[in-house]
């Protein structure tokens, strides 16, 4: 039977029986006419065109289960049905969990009927890194049925190599034993807000005293109410260039000439011997510049340096620049860098709950009681041109 005569009758069915299908609706449109030569379109004994197609559409959306009259087979569908999505299968849903079956238990013991999904972790897009700031902030991936997450575990650390293995050593933080609770350091500080979405939950983390123009790994994974982990997602940042007071350098400079200038007894030597080590290897970078750029002529930074200091002194102070990167370097040599100040938001979060008698572990983050407020901080950032902004 061609496609369209089975359509046809279908819709004849449809239209004659009283017991209409609950959910599904058929529904006749013109698609216009069949050309000459398509044999589906004309009977053999007959001349007659068959009726139009016929689009056939569901034009409410309504679980398969309900559609069987039978309310044994209807409950027995329903059951796999929902096992299949939630379960992998392998357990039974009860309310807004999974019971697994005896079978579905893993290598370490635990069960795995339920998945639990991978957080991913990324950089907060309304938070820039600065200097010695970066945000993080990642969704909640607990699903409306088959687990819980208990807590969040984020892990960081300063590396020298990004081509490093991904074992971490560095501080380890929960996200309800140590930020939520207040136990952590203040220098980190987390967030949550409920999105568009009821069951989306945004999760954030600020660290705010991590060293500049530095390489940090971050991880995190979940745990679920059974004490499994999910896998790991990493993030790399770099840190942007320490902040400099360009204004200061100028003058740093210009003190370190007069200094030179001239002879120069002892006291002086050691007085630009001191304020070179006292000042900051990027402070010591520009100084450099400034005293090469107005006073090109008296002879080079480092020339006068070994000069006056002798080579031994000139080495300990030039050393120190050795460690600021070569993109930060560049940046350094620009003709002005001025300093503005940035005003960001960002949620503060602390559990109400005492942590003594709480239930976490056994729990939903979800249901943990947390009070959030948000907060401002404010960020330096260092600006780099070829003129001066107004």
């Amino acid at each position: 039977m061609p496609f369209i005569g089975y359509l046809s009758g279908l819709l004849k069915t449809q239209l004659l029986t009283e017991d209409l299908v609950n959910g599904v609706e058929i529904r006749c449109q013109e698609k216009g006419s069949c050309p000459s030569t398509c044999h589906l379109c004309r009977q053999a004994e007959s001349e007659q065109p068959l009726p139009p197609p016929v689009l056939l559409e569901v034009n409410r959306i309504v679980p398969l289960y309900s559609l069987m009259p039978d309310n044994i087979t209807k409950e027995v569908f329903k059951s796999t049905t929902m096992s299949s999505y939630w379960c992998e299968g392998k357990g039974d849903v009860i309310d807004n969990w999974c019971r697994c079956d005896l079978t579905a238990f893993g290598n370490d013991g635990l069960p795995n009927c339920s998945p639990l999904k991978q957080p991913v972790l990324r950089l907060a897009a309304h938070l820039e890194p600065s200097s010695n700031m970066v945000a993080l902030e990642w969704l909640d991936v607990e699903p409306l049925i088959g687990l819980k997450v208990s807590d969040y575990v984020i892990q960081h650390r300063r590396v020298e190599d990004p081509s490093e293995a991904e074992i971490y050593t560095g501080e380890v933080l929960s996200l309800v034993d140590d930020l939520f609770s207040g136990l952590g350091s203040s220098c980190v500080v987390a967030g949550r807000r409920t999105k568009d979405h009821p069951h989306s939950v945004l999760y954030s983390v600020v660290f705010k005293c991590l060293e500049p123009d530095s390489l940090y790994k971050f991880s995190l994974y979940a745990v679920d109410n059974r004490g499994r982990r999910s896998e790991s997602s990493f993030v790399s940042v770099r840190t942007s260039c320490p902040m400099v007071d360009d204004r200061r350098a100028e003058e740093i400079a210009d003190k370190v000439y007069n200094l030179y200038n001239g002879y120069t007894s002892g006291k002086e030597q050691q007085a630009a011997y001191n304020a070179l080590m006292e000042i900051p290897p990027p402070l010591l970078y520009r100084v450099q510049h400034h005293y090469n750029s107005h006073y090109e002529k008296f002879g080079d930074f480092t020339w006068r340096s070994e000069d006056e200091l002798g080579p031994r002194k000139a080495h300990l102070i030039l050393r120190r620049v050795e460690k600021i990167s070569r993109y930060c370097r560049a940046l350094l040599r620009s003709a002005y860098i001025q300093i503005r100040t940035d005003t960001m938001a960002y949620m503060f979060c602390r559990s109400e709950e005492d942590q003594n008698t709480s239930n976490l572990w056994h729990g939903s983050l979800q249901d943990t009681h947390i009070s959030c407020m948000e907060e401002q901080i404010s960020v330096q950032r260092n600006t780099y041109g070829n003129t001066k902004l107004r």
